[in-house]
């Protein structure tokens, strides 16, 4: 397991507040995850027998808990790919929004969950979209973040490397700033291709 260097895990606690603004004024302790809508539960843990009994009783795919995540954020989220399969496939939206401007597919990307990306995208979803707070891309959050699977998987659907945030950078931008080099020569080989 390779250590991570102070700036490094700043960088990821980073990113857990910057997801958790989609919550708005309530913090984590505040949040009472067993008030959570039942399917949003299921698809966070994974349980594929739940997500099946809660979806044949006709519960809504794109139910909302009090962060207004969606039971596919919160499987593309814990990387769990057979509760995101079993999802869309009961007509969960794609591209459905938290209140910080995040996707399930964002979510995935920011967790190197490379199969999720991969699968959402062959489905239809938005590749490029850029959440509200900073303007961060899902190419972004994984080039920042060294997610090097997610990176290439986003590159081989073809995701804007020309795209910048608030701040102006762009993905090979975040990339070389965080440490990863080689990630950032491999956003700016495939802009060049």
């Amino acid at each position: 397991m390779q250590k991570l260097d102070f700036p490094r895990r700043l960088l990821i606690l980073g990113v857990g507040i910057a997801l958790l603004v989609g919550c708005g004024e309530q913090s984590t302790d505040e949040f009472d995850h067993e008030s959570a809508p039942p399917l949003v539960r299921a698809a966070e843990q994974g349980d594929i027998s739940a997500l099946n009994a809660l979806l044949s009783g006709r519960a809504e795919p794109d139910v909302r808990d009090a962060c207004q995540w969606t039971p596919l954020m919160k499987a593309a989220l814990n990387g769990h790919l057979d509760a995101v399969e079993r999802l869309v496939d009961a007509g969960a939206n794609l591209d459905a929004k938290d209140s910080g401007g995040y996707t399930a597919m964002m979510l995935a990307a920011s967790n190197d969950h490379a199969g999720i990306v991969d699968y959402l995208l062959t489905h239809g979803a938005a590749i490029d979209h850029q959440e509200a707070t900073q303007g961060f891309t899902a190419l972004i959050w994984a080039a920042k973040l060294g997610h090097a699977a997610a990176v290439e998987t986003l590159l081989e659907h073809g995701a804007d490397t020309d795209l910048v945030d608030h701040a102006g950078r762009t993905a090979a931008d975040w990339a070389t700033e965080a440490g990863f080099p080689e990630i950032a020569a491999q956003i700016e080989a495939s802009a060049n291709g």
